[in-house]
């Protein structure tokens, strides 16, 4: 894939009204979303629950791309379509978790680097010949009393470029997602100061790695307050303060910011990339969204892994999808919170994309 293409495919993650749905769990971590609903985990029910998510009629409408698990990507609905293929069709484009997690780091007490980068080249063009063309590995930064380490924040920033650079190499989008976790007692104005350092190390190592800035994601935390921090910021203060981090160290070349709702609610999520979008009139950079649980908490408990539920389901990620593609422009307000979806909002024929004449262009391949 050519800088173009990857420009190309960068730009259409973040296109107007839209953004990404992250339904790349691990399998413990889907198996306790599914134990949350007294659904067991198996590679039945978990394809069960990924296929109403993906087979929602008019999700495309607002979600751009969707990132996927290893186990998922490899998966066909109940009528042997590949996922990879009815997401396209839906107007969506798949992506990969390539990450294995974040581990201990050696002499770092109480603070991890993730890995992977072991056989990575060649997991990525395997990836690739499946269908992805964009992924994501995350990074976990950790607040407390003497943390984060210099140490830290430069391992991690080092294995991200070294994974952006294996991606480019092999014709895919990376997501760059330098997390500084919400846990602990830490104030909004701590958030910042670790935010920013750790945006400034991860841009100046992709640099050194000769990462093609155009042709990257930055999916990054909101500056906010710490859950257990006694003084919590409102939904102003959030905005305004993520803003004026992304200022001070994230390149304008990068096309798009793709936020994390990490553990906000499902309202706060929105609400929050709702009034970035409100006071920022001309950002050099799209504000959008990369949600898990904030896009699939309602339509995971409206599931329940009841057959029944399904068309349901879909309308609450449906509706869910909506807000948050209204917020990419401002024109989100809690009100719309209490409309009901459209009924008509459910699953279509699985014949349909067989129906679709909307081809994609060899050079792009799943990039719409």
């Amino acid at each position: 894939m050519s800088p173009q293409e990857l420009e190309s495919t960068a730009q259409a993650l973040v296109a107007p009204g839209k953004g990404i749905l992250a339904a790349d769990e691990s399998t413990a971590t889907i198996g306790k979303r599914l134990a949350s609903i007294n659904v067991e985990s198996s590679e039945d029910t978990r394809r069960s629950y990924r296929q109403l998510l993906f087979t929602t009629g008019g999700a495309g409408e607002f979600i751009s791309g969707v990132i996927l698990y290893d186990e998922t990507i490899r998966q066909s609905t109940s009528d042997g379509q590949k996922f990879v293929d009815v997401m396209v069709a839906n107007g969506m484009i798949p992506g990969i978790k390539v990450d294995t997690g974040a581990k201990p780091l050696s002499g770092a007490p109480d603070e991890k680097v993730t890995e992977g980068l072991d056989g990575l080249r060649d997991r990525l063009n395997e990836y690739r010949e499946l269908g992805a063309r964009f992924a994501k590995w995350r990074a976990v930064i950790t607040i407390g009393d003497s943390i984060p380490s210099s140490h830290c924040i430069l391992a991690n920033a080092q294995a991200l470029a070294r994974y952006a650079s294996l991606c480019q190499e092999a014709g895919i989008v990376p997501i760059v997602e330098p997390e500084v976790l919400m846990d602990g007692n830490h104030t909004i104005e701590r958030c910042f100061s670790v935010t920013e350092t750790t945006l400034h190390t991860v841009f100046r190592t992709l640099f050194e790695h000769d990462v093609l800035l155009e042709g990257i994601l930055l999916k990054p935390n909101m500056v906010i307050s710490g859950t257990k921090c006694p003084r919590q910021a409102g939904v102003e203060e959030v905005a305004s303060e993520t803003l004026r981090c992304l200022r001070r160290v994230v390149p304008a070349a990068v096309p798009g910011v793709v936020f994390l709702s990490g553990g906000q609610s499902d309202e706060d999520a929105t609400a929050h990339l709702n009034a970035m979008n409100t006071m920022c009139e001309a950002p050099p950079w799209q504000l959008s969204f990369s949600y898990g649980r904030a896009l699939q908490a309602p339509p995971l408990k409206t599931w329940s892994g009841k057959v029944e539920n399904i068309a349901a389901a879909q309308s609450a990620f449906y509706k869910r999808a909506k807000l948050n593609g209204a917020a990419r422009d401002g024109r989100y307000n809690s009100s719309m919170e209490a409309e009901k979806p459209a009924a008509w909002r459910r699953s279509r024929p699985t014949n349909w994309i067989r129906r679709r004449t909307t081809r994609l262009p060899s050079s792009t391949a799943g990039c719409i």
